[in-house]
């Protein structure tokens, strides 16, 4: 049977609000999963995120996702990124240490795909980096042009924040490995294509 856990787990800036979610088959890797932006709506319930949990847990990872600091009944306050990724690097260490015998993954949609690359890029060992929406408007990419772990950019073929030619120059400077997929849906949210955004994200591991 599936098991679902709810924990209030220590961050650098106070209490975090998490899900901790096991697949019902074999483990297979342990993901961390990171939400699009405080400011602007984004959650741990937001619907790509629930996607992207579901679809790993079929395919055998546990999945711990949780709130940014100042979302839901996590602490303290939106600190651009920073605090936030130091955030995300406490989660992971206490994933890795509940399942010590998995290897982990890093996993983000729009802003929490800048901070799961961050993190990912900056460990050795991390097994793949999800990028879903990874945010190409701005921001520094120039450790990714160096990151030698394996990255899966996942973007919707409409974007109403940059155009797709701009997006594909960006995503062929990364290093390898990598893999770009393309789903056809209608705005950054994957309007009309979360199903097929489920199903890529299940077959990544199949």
């Amino acid at each position: 049977m599936r098991r679902i856990e709810s924990h209030l787990l220590d961050g650098a800036a106070g209490k975090l609000e998490c899900l901790l979610e096991e697949p019902e088959e074999r483990l297979r890797e342990a993901c961390l999963l990171c939400h699009p932006h405080p400011l602007f709506g984004g959650s741990m319930h937001s619907k790509v995120v629930y996607r992207m949990t579901r679809a790993l847990r079929r395919s055998g990872s546990v999945v711990l996702r949780f709130n940014f600091r100042g979302v839901g009944r996590s602490e303290g306050n939106h600190d651009n990124g920073i605090g936030e990724l130091e955030d995300a690097r406490l989660l992971l260490d206490w994933l890795r240490s509940r399942y010590p015998e998995l290897p982990f993954s890093t996993a983000g949609f729009s802003f929490g795909s800048r901070i799961a690359a961050r993190l990912g890029c900056s460990l050795n060992d991390t097994k793949r980096a999800i990028l879903v929406g990874f945010p190409t408007s701005k921001g520094d990419f120039e450790y990714l042009k160096t990151c030698r772990v394996p990255k899966v950019v996942i973007q919707s073929t409409n974007d109403e924040h940059r155009p797709r030619s701009q997006r594909e120059s960006v995503y062929g400077s990364l290093a390898e490995p990598k893999q770009i997929r393309w789903i056809e849906a209608g705005d950054h949210f994957f309007r009309d294509g979360l199903d097929a955004l489920e199903e890529t994200i299940f077959q990544l591991s199949a």
